[in-house]
């Protein structure tokens, strides 16, 4: 299991459990959330990254899908990053939500609220998907198809690069 890294909220719940059982749990940390220690104890192995977005880019070389649980700011942020990254056909890994106690209903009615006003297509939606219990969601995940946008499936990522590559962004009428 990818995670983290702390053993706080649901998240923190689960990677004790994990470690427990005697599974393998592997958390990435930010350092500064250790000089802090705004994690408190670290379950399983631990991997210290320098930034938040470096740590998003572990769990995703590291995770083969990506489960979010109810949590806070961070979480919404890193869920909405991953599932734009999907979005542009940068990874085709499967996303899902565990809407405990229905926490994720408002977020999921408000981006059915987004298609319906035209900002969000029917395919983008189907990337994030959600469920009641832990077993339908890993059954939603499993049987998963990422099929890309055709307008983005072209596209070409360089992920971790630094090279620099010119774009046309002229306007042309």
């Amino acid at each position: 299991m990818i995670c983290e890294g702390g053993s706080l909220g649901l998240m923190g719940c689960v990677s004790i459990a994990a470690v427990v059982h005697g599974r393998r749990v592997l958390g990435i940390i930010p350092s500064a959330f250790t000089e802090k220690n705004l994690i408190r104890k670290i379950c399983g192995k631990g991997l210290k990254v320098a930034t938040m977005y470096e740590r998003l880019l572990k769990m995703m070389e590291f995770g083969d899908a990506i489960i979010t649980l109810p949590s806070d700011f961070g979480t919404l942020e890193e869920i909405f990053q991953i599932v734009s990254w999907a979005q542009l056909n940068i990874h085709s890994k499967p996303i899902g939500v565990l809407n405990v106690n229905g926490l994720f209903d408002g977020l999921m009615s408000f981006l059915d609220h987004a298609i319906d006003q035209k900002f969000i297509t029917q395919s983008a939606r189907q990337i994030l998907i959600s469920a009641l219990t832990a077993e339908e969601l890993i059954d939603k995940l499993q049987a998963f198809y990422f099929e890309p946008d055709p307008a983005t499936s072209q596209l070409k990522w360089l992920i971790g690069s630094s090279q620099k590559q010119e774009t046309d962004v002229s306007l042309r009428l």
